[in-house]
């Protein structure tokens, strides 16, 4: 995979260059497509409803709404614009927040707020997301069981959740195993749709009329609120979008777009105008759209079919717990999440983690749902609002990159979002009337996330500053022990330190009950930058400071995971030996005393006390070598 994110190494032109874009491009089809691509399953047979039940009329004009979404909304909002919005090469709304922050330091402090807000809750709604489009796409696919033998209906739910925990289970190993796989796979679903779509067209190519927005016209003059109502089904087909954004960093923006113009986008269209072309044929049956899917494929391909979608439907899943994994580890670096255990599932590649907190966490979510919804159609409710959400607040974080940090004209900006705008807009309050028939799920999730996320920062900050107003100044302490020399034993001492300023209360504390230093003290200081990796240049800045002490600053990007054991063992400093088994690492552990001050209401100090008391022990989260830590508990009124 690219390791930069911004498209190919090398000439893409060469030999050797374009066999990388080849490999990009297909092992893109089975991370960024999984969710888009397996939406034909569910998303157009669920927009024809009582109110609006198939007839020539509204299937052309639901597939005319399903069409220009498509090749409208995600080529031009995220092929053309959002895709350009990288930091560094990395995606996602959160990374485009840090852009947005780290480019427009003049920015006043509310817009600030506003942006750090709108990132937030747009990374807190793509967990709803994430425990949703597993339940709905792996229960999507195993439904087909009801076409190719009614009889095995009632092992749908109990099918769909044993496969759902092998899922989840098989994390923690990780997808390198079966990684090289998923491309292909994926490549032969969207092969497969698109001859059951053409199978259908060529019996019926008065379907192809729906590319005509006419069609859409007149199914709202027709439906008026109804066809309202329906944006919110139509919406499914679209869900995947973000992904593409979001997945930017590990395969570059040109395999992303040649996977989509070249494969995606022509075998979508091609089976959702297939659907319709087989509803138009069959109008006078009943329930024509029931299981529509599988309805296109002959019977003696039925069970190979629900084989295949509900392989395409789990690498759909994984993709987006992957992503909630990879958004954690970011939510993490960027100081909004506690410290989680992060486990690196292969050494090749930086990107594949497992964190097994947020796995387990989405499990049990997911299990349930499943045992809540009992079936795809139930789960749409609830599908849709969370990510539509998230959409919208990209298309406006967007508006802003374009005006402060791309400086286009206004005039031209306005232009260039308004369709888009317009779209998100709809889309977004036609899933707002899911709300109550499960759209609070995925919100709910949010809110609680959000909560979680501004609780921590909050809590750190209030934190960090009562430390170092409570604190030594470094300069003063450093004078103190040169005017007093206290006694010094042989070693070095590493103090983690979140203010290179002053003294670490671990060092005061030490001097204070043992009254010695030892020969050579680093101050050690981790900082996580607002851009996803820091080139080896600017990593480490060294400072020798008197009576034998060094202040040592460390930048991580956010999506970078610290490793200061081996980060120090590189680190050339004469004098020094930063060996880590030859060190003795200080580090404090704080115990939260709940004070009456004003500064946070009480249950949310309770809240940010419980997170710091399950968070990630320093060591574990840093690698230190465990022989080699002391660690000094502290008292803090919060």
């Amino acid at each position: 995979m690219s390791s930069n994110g911004k498209g190919l190494n090398g000439d893409p032109g060469s030999k050797g260059g374009r066999s990388l874009l080849f490999a990009l491009s297909l092992a893109a089809l089975g991370v960024v497509y999984g969710d888009i691509g397996t939406s034909p399953l569910y998303a157009f047979r669920l927009c024809f409803t009582d109110a609006t039940p198939p007839t020539e009329s509204s299937i052309l004009g639901i597939l005319s709404l399903i069409f220009w979404s498509l090749a409208g909304l995600i080529t031009l909002k995220y092929l053309a614009l959002v895709l350009r919005a990288d930091n560094r090469g990395e995606g996602g709304i959160l990374a485009l927040m840090a852009l947005i922050r780290s480019g427009d330091r003049g920015s006043s402090a509310l817009r600030t707020r506003i942006i750090v807000a709108f990132g937030l809750f747009g990374a807190a709604l793509l967990y709803g997301d994430g425990l949703i489009t597993p339940a709905i796409s792996v229960l999507s696919a195993v439904e087909g069981l009801e076409v190719a033998a009614p009889n095995l209906g009632a092992w749908v739910v109990p099918l769909a959740l044993i496969i759902l925990i092998g899922l989840f289970w098989f994390q923690k190993h990780g997808s390198q195993r079966v990684g090289s796989v998923f491309g292909p796979i994926m490549a032969v679903w969207f092969v497969v749709i698109a001859i059951l779509g053409i199978r259908q067209i060529v019996q019926m190519p008065s379907i192809l009329a729906a590319v005509n927005p006419a069609h859409a016209v007149s199914f709202f003059a027709t439906h008026r609120f109804h066809a309202f109502v329906t944006m919110g089904t139509v919406f499914l087909c679209i869900t995947g979008g973000e992904d593409l954004y979001l997945d930017m960093g590990h395969f570059g923006r040109l395999p992303i777009r040649i996977g989509w113009f070249t494969l995606v986008l022509p075998a979508l269209l091609l089976n959702y105008f297939g659907q319709g072309a087989y509803l138009l044929m069959h109008l006078g049956e009943a329930e024509p759209h029931s299981q529509l899917f599988y309805r296109l494929a002959p019977q003696w391909s039925l069970y190979p079919m629900v084989v295949l979608a509900t392989v395409a439907t789990v690498i759909a899943s994984q993709a987006v717990i992957s992503g909630a994994f990879s958004l954690t580890r970011q939510a993490m670096q960027l100081g909004y999440c506690p410290r989680q255990s992060i486990v690196h599932t292969s050494k090749a590649t930086i990107g594949q983690v497992y964190l097994p907190g947020v796995n387990a966490t989405l499990l049990v979510g997911t299990i349930a749902l499943v045992l809540g919804f009992r079936n795809s159609d139930s789960l749409a409710g609830a599908y849709g609002l969370a990510v539509s959400m998230t959409m919208l607040l990209t298309t406006i974080m967007l508006t802003i990159c374009m005006l402060h940090l791309w400086r286009w004209h206004p005039a031209l900006t306005a232009l260039a979002i308004a369709p888009i705008l317009i779209f998100d807009a709809t889309f977004f309050t036609s899933n707002l009337l899911k709300l109550p028939h499960g759209g609070w799920v995925g919100l709910g999730v949010a809110i609680v996330m959000f909560t979680l996320m501004v609780t921590w920062y909050r809590g750190r900050y209030l934190l960090s500053r009562k430390l170092s107003d409570e604190s030594l100044p470094l300069d003063l302490f450093l004078q103190e022990i040169s005017r007093k020399p206290p006694q010094r034993v042989s070693g070095t001492a590493v103090f983690l330190t979140g203010n290179a300023n002053i003294v670490p209360r671990t060092l005061l504390h030490n001097y204070k009950h043992n009254k010695v230093l030892h020969n050579t003290i680093i101050l050690l200081r981790v900082m996580s930058e607002e851009v996803p990796r820091v080139d080896d240049s600017q990593r480490i800045s060294a400072e020798r400071l008197e009576a034998g002490f060094t202040r040592i600053v460390v930048r991580y990007g956010f999506s970078e995971d610290p490793n200061l054991a081996t980060l120090l063992r590189g680190i050339q400093v004469e004098g020094l030996d930063l060996d880590p088994m030859k060190c003795t690492f200080f580090l404090g552990r704080e115990t939260l005393i709940l004070g009456p001050g004003r500064n946070m209401r009480p249950w949310r100090k309770g809240l940010f006390a419980f997170l710091s008391r399950n968070a990630l022990d320093a060591s574990k989260f840093f690698r230190l070598p465990p022989n080699r830590i002391i660690e000094i508990g502290i008292q803090v009124e919060l």
